[in-house]
């Protein structure tokens, strides 16, 4: 796998039986690949489907919020955005997994611009990292080796201390009231190899190997 499998798979071991889960674009959409029908979980795209399967490969006119091509499982819906934005400002999502520019030690996530570059606008993150009941940050460890999870954000925010857990390639992290708790590290890595491409301060008081690799 590579390293954004990698995060998808870790990031689908988080979901309960039964939860209804918002899916971003990018790595986030990876996850609908990794969980069985046995583990009854529902994805909803943004973009208005509900029951969102994984990436179909044959050509398709259903696209994720990706805008990649996508499945839809049996018993799965078509929606409007009046729907989609009220299950998800109306505290109906269980989980959401967003990506990030960056996070810091406060849980602050900063996920919409890049001063000085064009961008279509901020879509509908901020009000997934409000709405959802937990929030779920699958992103890359560093940016071209430069750190992502932060002591202070650099950009502008798309939301002050609302994420719950950061999965990378290198590890899992906790965000806790105390700071960012380093709890599981990807057998490829060590600790020390996660400290030194991240910026926060990481607390390391029970740190296991991750899961699903």
């Amino acid at each position: 796998m590579d390293e954004k499998q990698v995060i998808a798979k870790r990031v689908a071991l988080e979901l309960e039986e039964g939860n209804l889960v918002n899916l971003g674009i990018g790595i986030p959409s990876m996850v609908a690949s990794f969980v069985t029908p046995e583990q009854r979980i529902t994805f909803q795209a943004e973009n208005g489907i509900i029951g969102l399967g994984p990436f179909e490969t044959e050509a398709t006119n259903t696209v994720n919020a990706s805008g990649l091509q996508a499945s839809v499982v049996p018993g799965g819906a078509f929606i409007d955005s009046a729907v989609s934005f009220s299950l998800i400002r109306g505290g109906h999502i269980d989980v959401t997994v967003l990506g990030a520019l960056e996070v810091d030690a406060d849980g602050s996530i900063a996920s919409w611009i890049v001063p000085g570059k064009k961008v279509p606008g901020m879509g509908g993150a901020m009000d997934l990292v409000m709405g959802a009941k937990k929030v779920i940050i699958a992103m890359t460890h560093t940016n071209k080796g430069l750190p992502k999870i932060m002591k202070q954000c650099s950009l502008p925010l798309t939301a002050y201390r609302q994420a719950n857990l950061i999965v990378t390639e290198m590890g899992v992290i906790q965000v806790e009231e105390d700071g960012l708790h380093l709890v599981e590290v990807h057998p490829d890595f060590s600790v020390s190899d996660v400290l030194a491409a991240t910026d926060a301060n990481l607390i390391l008081s029970d740190v296991h190997p991750m899961k699903g690799v």
